[in-house]
């Protein structure tokens, strides 16, 4: 889960983390009080997504003063605003941070994220921030620093002073780094974030550190833990189709395939999702279905599939393990063409226990079905059987 920008710096200003003054604006009006109030040589009106890239979408513009940043608010105010993140239909802008302009000295990048390889929370740095991180970081490796931390100890303070050294800061600001990185990741463990970044981390020329953009993305299934973050969920953010699967504790991420995916084990579900790139083909859904999934839930999931009128041919990839058997999820596949109607091929690969029950399952209730034994084979038939379906 994300926030927008401004609740990012609200919860990091409360574990002492300085950054730029602003405020949140949800009209023209708003905005150009909130521009009054900031006081300085101009201000910068941000549009609030929950997707990076807004610069270069036109979504960040400075205002040199409060009728500027009205406009500004004007013109960003209920746009849709398309970014590399967002996907080509954008998100609406339904508030805007009308935040202080900083002239900093430099611009470095911060990040804490968690290093799956390792098993420890990773800080991440480099000397030169900005919007085009991604892509310097993707031609050269080594414009990043790393250092991992000990979840026993936390960070080491000599680790990050070297750190600091290599962002060539010093004196004061060497501190300052040092406190702000202990901050960090005192906010990362204690409220269970997978992300936090900074970007750009303002030098000042007194040797002050600002946070002038904040990212913070949270851990869904630590949610339990902070009510008071899961309350700042927007949900007319999120894809009603992915809110029902989550409410139905179903791993659904909608594609732009026309090949709707259902399997058992997210492991599983990517290599369907390769085998069906591979095969040429792409798919119309990532679906993870529990292992503990009971067949209503199974039966929501893959109605959920048959409601999408991109869907030309669905793969159903299932491995009965020792919890979830074949059979469970046949009984809910099939309590799901009846009632939505199947209208596409299907194709279903079972493997593992009750496999041979799965398959009586679905013949004996009437539901058309194309058996495979082989992943790839099911693959290269649900490719197959989309591409009829769209000629």
């Amino acid at each position: 889960m994300y926030v927008y920008e401004h609740q990012a710096k609200e919860i990091l200003s409360g574990y002492g983390v300085p950054c730029a003054r602003g405020g949140v604006a949800t009209s023209a009006d708003a905005a150009e009080a909130k521009a009054r109030e900031v006081d300085g040589k101009g201000c910068v009106v941000k549009a609030q997504i929950l997707a990076g890239g807004r610069g270069r979408a036109g979504g960040v513009r400075s205002a040199g003063d409060p009728a500027a940043a009205r406009a500004a608010a004007e013109a960003l105010l209920g746009s849709r605003l398309a970014t590399a993140q967002t996907g080509p239909d954008g998100q609406r802008v339904k508030s805007v941070y009308v935040e202080e302009l900083v002239e900093p000295q430099r611009a470095l990048y911060l990040g804490l994220l968690i290093d799956r390889s390792a098993g420890r929370v990773a800080v991440i740095a480099a000397a030169e921030g900005g919007e085009d991180i991604e892509e310097r970081v993707a031609a050269d490796p080594t414009v990043l620093q790393r250092v991992l931390v000990d979840p026993d100890s936390g960070p080491e303070t000599a680790a990050v002073r070297g750190l600091a050294q290599e962002l060539r800061l010093d004196g004061a600001a060497a501190d300052v780094f040092v406190g702000l990185v202990e901050s960090l990741y005192r906010a990362f463990v204690e409220l269970d974030a997978n992300l936090i970044e900074i970007n750009p981390l303002a030098v000042m020329a007194d040797g002050a550190l600002l946070a002038v953009d904040v990212k913070v993305g949270f851990d869904d299934n630590a949610l339990f833990r902070h009510p008071e973050i899961k309350a700042l969920r927007d949900e007319d953010e999120l894809d009603p189709v992915e809110t029902e699967a989550a409410r139905y504790e179903v791993n659904y991420v909608k594609l732009d395939g026309d090949i709707g995916c259902v399997v058992s084990g997210a492991g599983l579900a990517l290599a369907t999702l390769d085998l069906i790139h591979a095969a040429g083909g792409k798919p119309a859904d990532f679906m993870d279905v529990r292992p503990v999934a009971s067949r209503e839930q199974i039966a929501t999931a893959f109605g959920l599939i048959l409601r999408n009128p991109k869907v030309r041919a669905i793969l159903v990839n299932m491995f009965g393990g020792g919890i979830l058997r074949c059979d469970t999820m046949a009984e809910g596949i099939a309590a799901a063409a009846r009632e939505v109607g199947l209208k596409v091929p299907l194709i279903v690969r079972a493997a593992g226990t009750n496999h041979d029950i799965a398959a009586k399952v679905l013949v004996s209730q009437g539901i058309p079905v194309a058996f495979e034994t082989d992943m790839d084979a099911a693959a290269r038939h649900a490719v197959a059987a989309a591409k009829r379906g769209s000629a």
